[in-house]
């Protein structure tokens, strides 16, 4: 069965407008009849605005007619353009050229060393690889690791400067928080005076000039 836009909106809007049964409403939107139920008497989706499934395309006015005369009819869904505009693309895998392929262990071998930070599967995602590459270029068992040098992906053509930036400052973030969470602080700290050996008040005081005696014994 075709999946509706929108199945609980769509189901709102039924329960408010027709005379459909629950059963009727659940098996055209895909939700439990206990659910449909629960829609009428306001225990679900209480702030969910009623979606028409007639004015987006998804249902024939004869369909719910015939649907509204005998309530062991099932109403079919009806292909909508509109509905399919709306509902969210996936993400293609970025595309890398042939010519540009070659390049990827070296993009790989210069986040390997200049950000351990950033994850794996960020690398893959912006050099368009594998993890199972990745880790190829980080043990040394790929098959031309003789010959791999870690270059930046903007300068091999691979990323664009912001999208490098983005990936980097992101994993930083993360680095930062993981880091805070188990007490880790950068930069040096301050050491007890008990571990360093100074005592107490030392570093409030100038060291004495020395003193020295005249052949009297008087000091000067």
């Amino acid at each position: 069965m075709t999946e509706i836009l929108m199945p609980k909106a769509t189901a709102v809007w039924l329960v408010d407008n027709t005379s459909l049964t629950f059963d009727q409403i659940a098996d055209f939107c895909g939700l439990h009849p206990l659910e449909v139920k629960g829609i009428a008497d306001g225990e679900v989706a209480r702030d969910i605005r009623g979606a028409d499934p007639i004015a987006n395309g998804q249902l024939s006015r004869e369909e719910l007619d015939k649907a509204q005369g005998d309530d062991r009819y099932r109403m079919k869904v009806q292909k909508s353009r509109h509905a399919e505009l709306l509902k969210p693309v996936k993400k293609a895998p970025r595309y890398t050229p042939v010519s540009r392929r070659q390049d990827r262990p070296d993009a790989i071998a210069w986040f390997i060393r200049n950000h351990p930070e950033v994850a794996d599967s960020q690398i893959a995602r912006l050099l368009g690889t594998t993890k199972a590459t990745i880790e190829q270029v980080r043990n040394r068992s790929h098959w031309n690791s003789a010959n791999i040098k870690p270059v930046d992906p903007v300068t091999l053509g691979l990323a664009t400067q912001l999208e490098l930036d983005a990936v980097v400052k992101k994993a930083a973030e993360k680095k930062a928080k993981d880091d805070a969470k188990r007490g880790i602080v950068d930069g040096p700290t301050l050491e007890p005076a008990s571990e360093t050996g100074a005592s107490p008040g030392d570093d409030h005081h100038e060291a004495e000039e020395p003193r020295f005696q005249d052949e009297d014994g008087d000091e000067d």
